[in-house]
């Protein structure tokens, strides 16, 4: 890897505002990658509501019907937004500071380099998955590729880890807590009937379930968003009210992982006092890979052999990886190292490019002889 002229490419990737208000500069981003891959490959290009994304393939492996890819890799290309100067990349020592530089456009170019380099010459089909819309949820770049038929056995995900393995992160739950009762005045509350007072016992319920973290844990944790009602008079009983949950689960918690909509819905009724409807709004599924399983013993061989530890990290937040989990296709982060993620002072680091470079390339290059074995 000739990493100045990589990173000439790496900064006019950043330079691109390619957050999910212009579907022009997510479209750019998109066109640009392809272009540094260049001609020689099959390009799918997918749109959903006004989300582009791509898949990239060797032209062999081209046919009516998309093929089962032995791995895929899957990069995103959307940002968060920032201020105009941190689309400015800057290079300081080791740190290639600019949004997105660590979340994840570095990782994105890397893995395109790789499939560039190897997708032609490997004995299984290969894929790059390029898509724009991870920071809003991925419904309409990865999962939208997976509804299209886009399928495979193991799924390598650019986010940042320095070379670490992330196979575990959590599923994400977005649910209301909508309460009705009977207005009244103040005075007289056996005349009405208090909805916000049902809500407060319901979320105290749920909270005794999962009480607040005060440290990092592996388990399903709740978050209590907001608590409203429209009652805006001191001596009136209020009518209605409503909270909103934010909640975050491994795999390990049957009580949400596996789970349909309904049956969820109903799990958090079983907190709820009479009068007090749950109305789920977002599920994701959680990303899980067998710690034993094949693909991931050779990633982290090929990580160890770049003199890094590859430790598994559990990632606390949802991610694209739960899109395929959920339809039982195993898949892991894994990228490059920095920090600041969304954040004013986001950097890539440097020097752990070219080692991630190393390290894909050769899990790639050595997982059709582990096959074979």
């Amino acid at each position: 890897m000739n990493l100045e002229a990589f990173l000439a490419v790496a900064v006019d990737l950043l330079r691109v505002q390619s957050t999910a208000d212009r579907p022009d500069l997510l479209q750019h981003a998109v066109d640009t990658v392809l272009d540094f891959i260049g001609p020689g490959f099959r390009v799918e290009r997918f749109e959903s509501n006004g989300k582009p994304s791509a898949l990239v393939y060797a032209d062999r492996y081209y046919s009516a019907e998309l093929p089962e890819f032995r791995v895929i890799l899957n990069a995103h290309l959307d940002v968060v937004p920032g201020e105009p100067e941190q689309f400015q990349p800057r290079l300081d020592g080791d740190r290639l500071y600019a949004r997105g530089a660590q979340d994840m456009k570095v990782s994105a170019l890397v893995q395109a380099q790789v499939f560039r380099e190897t997708a032609a010459g490997l004995p299984y089909p290969l894929a790059l998955q390029l898509v724009a819309d991870e920071e809003v949820g991925g419904d309409d770049g990865t999962l939208h590729q997976i509804q299209q038929g886009v399928t495979g056995a193991f799924v390598v995900i650019g986010e940042h880890s320095r070379l670490n393995i992330v196979a575990d992160s959590k599923g994400h739950v977005q649910a209301t807590l909508r309460a009705s009762g009977r207005a009244g005045h103040g005075a007289y509350p056996w005349l009405g009937d208090n909805a916000l007072l049902k809500l407060v016992n319901t979320v105290t319920r749920l909270m005794a379930r999962y009480p607040a973290a005060t440290e990092e844990v592996w388990r399903t944790t709740v978050n209590l968003a907001r608590v409203d009602t429209p009652n805006r008079a001191f001596n009136q009983i209020p009518a209605g009210a409503e909270a909103w949950l934010d909640i975050r689960f491994p795999a390990e918690d049957a009580d949400f992982n596996g789970r349909t909509l309904q049956e969820i819905t109903e799990y958090l009724q079983t907190f709820c006092e009479p009068g007090v409807a749950v109305i789920l709004h977002r599920f994701d599924a959680p990303q899980h890979a067998d710690h034993d399983r094949l693909e991931v013993k050779e990633l982290r061989r090929a990580a160890q052999s770049q003199g890094y530890p590859a430790d598994f990290l559990y990632k606390h937040g949802a991610s694209d990886g739960g899109f395929f989990s959920g339809q039982g296709i195993a898949a892991v982060a894994f990228g490059v190292g920095g920090a600041g993620q969304h954040g004013p002072e986001e950097y890539a680091e440097i020097s752990t490019i070219v080692p991630y470079y190393r390290a894909l390339t050769e899990f790639l290059e050595h997982l059709g002889s582990a096959d074979d074995g």
